[in-house]
């Protein structure tokens, strides 16, 4: 199984939810085949598309609601047709509720994220580009700890009010491929 754990970063104003003003900076992957990190800027994501397209599945943060929907603006296909686990929708049909990725990974991993996007978006203005792929790159890392400390254990931890919480989740599902096979059977002409 091909996992495909991803993360990107943007630049523009987010106003009530409206993501059209976001441009790509940097997307950051891990590759289960290779076993290894790497990063593409906007420029560079003819080289991802292929990638993207031989997942079994892509994991990541808050990704079906912000990072793919983004990514869809620059791909010819549909993204949303490649199996996913964003794993912050997962502890969200849990709680009820958002937390954040430095809070669960703080909790879970005793490690905190390097940055935040906003420190990135100021990164990339002033020409830091190379700290913005590190930082990128950073939060897969974390993204692919979670995840595995999740299939592993079926919970995740965050920290509450009253101190450190459980959040119990149903893994089963997340590496399950769906019987008619991977979801594009195809690359597009990049």
């Amino acid at each position: 199984m091909r996992k495909i754990v991803f993360d990107i970063e943007t630049i523009g104003e987010l106003r009530n939810g409206d993501l059209s003003q976001q441009e790509v900076t940097v997307v950051g992957i891990h590759d289960s085949k290779t076993n290894e990190y790497m990063s593409f800027t906007q420029a560079e994501l003819p080289k991802l598309w292929p990638i993207f397209e031989s997942a079994d599945i892509l994991i990541g943060y808050n990704s079906d609601h912000f990072d793919i929907p983004i990514l869809n603006k620059y791909y010819a296909g549909d993204l949303t047709k490649i199996k996913s686990v964003d794993i912050l929708k997962e502890i969200r049909a849990v709680l009820g509720r958002r937390l954040k990725l430095d809070n669960i990974a703080e909790a879970t991993l005793g490690k905190k994220k390097s940055g935040n996007g906003l420190e990135a978006q100021d990164w990339w203005r002033n020409g830091e580009f190379d700290r913005v792929r590190d930082y990128c790159l950073d939060d897969v890392k974390i993204t692919k700890e979670v995840y595995d400390y999740a299939r592993k254990h079926k919970a995740l931890k965050y920290r509450d009010y009253d101190g450190p919480r459980d959040i119990k989740l149903d893994t089963s599902k997340w590496e399950k491929i769906d019987e008619e096979g991977p979801s594009l059977t195809h690359t597009l002409p990049f």
